[in-house]
């Protein structure tokens, strides 16, 4: 009798198993029988493959309408997309998770602990290892798996895009280079009566090398790429390249000269930018033509700096314009200085500098922030010529209404080979002068051919995501 007891839930267990799929098989009818709606026809034709032109990680769905779908029963509302995976997915989610917990809690955490580092080390170890075994786990197709759905379309739509993160730590990264199996589900406005397709596999994602949708862009960084290369030879070999002038930097001889004249220095300020700036590269270029200049003239330089790095490359470029000039004598270390790393507290000390020394001339060039009015209208109180000139958008404006000249955006950087006068620099100017011409004539053409409908030439210029 003991063992009839002990036996009995063993064999009900297996009867349960033996019979599973039957009532599976029967769910179906029991739903129609409940609802009294048939089930919808499914899909047919379903297609899966690699998505083109993309980093990989994602599969392209299609299929066509099932026949209940706009016709015959009419009773699909919407397709659910199923893929294959295997049951130690779960456990790959689960260490997703702990891991993505883990990293945040470092990241808040004032103190980072040792046992912290080896939790994450250790989350991160088992984590790559299930990661790498997922190709090799998806193979048993269709034993030891489950099936999970990854997306919804309403009625009418033929296609879907199952696209992952490429990023191994993202709940929705898609690993490339595994079997994936997926099945389309015709589903009716009772979500319980619907309709598999045939499964549809195995099938992988895998990145390409190049963007076919893109060529417009290939075509122009090569066209462009031609056009500096030839200008560069050219400007090497001693040519004239003519570049548009500048009002700005025209204007740095004839303030130099009026500082000279009224025995009054030159304030340079470099703006708030670190040497790394491309801003802040282009003054550079401009302080020492500025510097050449007033060692010619014998002009006081004033040059206060806010980050010591480039107050350290403004004293290399102060004093090889003074040996270029002729007048390596005459240069002074205290030309360049380091004021504060405060923003408010460099201002305020320029502008002290300012209301002392009264200077003829004060040029701006670099990256500037909230301070440009500030150190502008002071300099305008003190009967300064102005020049200024930065990449700053939201900072132009107010260079425009309290200087006397002003540098827009890009031609701070023209400045810059304008003045230098490298063939490296002079050949890239000239090659983005054309490029801007042809994009402007473009512009005009395509503007007129979709105005006319003429889309064989828009078309041309169409770049995909």
């Amino acid at each position: 009798m003991r063992y009839f007891c002990r036996i009995t839930p063993l064999v009900l267990l297996l009867f349960c198993f033996s019979t599973a799929p039957a009532q599976t098989e029967t769910s179906q009818e029991v739903d129609t029988a409940l609802t009294g709606m048939p089930p919808p026809a499914p899909v047919t034709n379903l297609h899966a493959v690699d998505t083109d032109d993309d980093h990989g990680h994602s599969i392209t769905l299609e299929w066509e309408l099932s026949v209940d779908d706009g016709a015959g029963q009419n009773s699909v509302v919407s397709y659910e997309i199923f893929r294959w995976v295997p049951t130690e997915m779960d456990m790959l989610d689960t260490l997703r998770s702990q891991l993505s917990s883990i990293s945040s809690e470092i990241r808040r955490a004032d103190h980072v602990t040792s046992e912290m580092k080896h939790t994450r080390a250790l989350l991160q170890t088992r984590f790559r290892e299930l990661l790498g075994k997922m190709p090799e786990l998806h193979v048993r197709y269709p034993e030891k798996g489950v099936w999970r759905q990854v997306g919804k379309v309403g009625s009418q739509s033929t296609s879907y895009v199952n696209s992952g993160s490429k990023d191994s730590e993202s709940p929705s990264y898609i690993p490339d280079y595994t079997d994936y199996y997926y099945r389309v589900d015709a589903v009716t406005a009772d979500s319980s009566v619907r309709a598999a397709s045939e499964i549809i596999g195995p099938v992988q994602s895998f990145g390409q090398w190049f963007n076919t949708g893109r060529y417009p862009v290939l075509f122009a960084v090569l066209i462009f790429g031609f056009l500096t290369i030839s200008f560069v030879a050219k400007a090497k070999k001693g040519a004239e390249l003519f570049v548009r002038p500048l009002a700005g930097i025209e204007e740095v001889d004839e303030a130099i000269g009026r500082a000279t004249e009224m025995g009054k220095p030159i304030l340079y300020v470099l703006g708030l930018g670190t040497a790394d700036m491309i801003a802040t590269i282009a003054s550079f270029t401009i302080l020492g033509r500025v510097a050449k200049r007033v060692a010619e003239y014998q002009t006081r330089l004033i040059v206060p700096t806010y980050d010591p790095i480039v107050m350290s490359v403004a004293q290399e470029v102060v004093k090889s314009a003074y040996l270029d000039a002729g007048r390596a004598d005459t240069y002074n270390e205290d030309i360049v200085f380091f004021v504060t790393q405060a923003q408010f507290a460099y201002v305020a000390a320029v502008n002290g500098i300012m209301l002392r020394e009264l200077p003829a001339t004060n040029v701006y060039m670099g990256k500037f922030y909230a301070e440009s009015l500030i150190l502008a209208e002071t300099g305008a109180l003190a009967g300064s010529i102005q020049i200024a000139g930065t990449d700053e958008i939201a900072q132009i404006p107010f260079f425009i209404v309290a200087c006397d000249y002003t540098l827009i955006g890009e031609e701070l950087y023209a400045a810059s080979a304008y003045l230098g006068r490298e063939p490296i620099l002079l050949g890239s100017l000239k090659a983005q002068d054309y490029a801007k011409a042809a994009v402007i004539i473009l512009a005009l053409v395509g503007l007129v051919a979709a105005n006319f409908g003429w889309t064989t030439f828009t078309d041309l210029f169409r770049v995909a995501n």
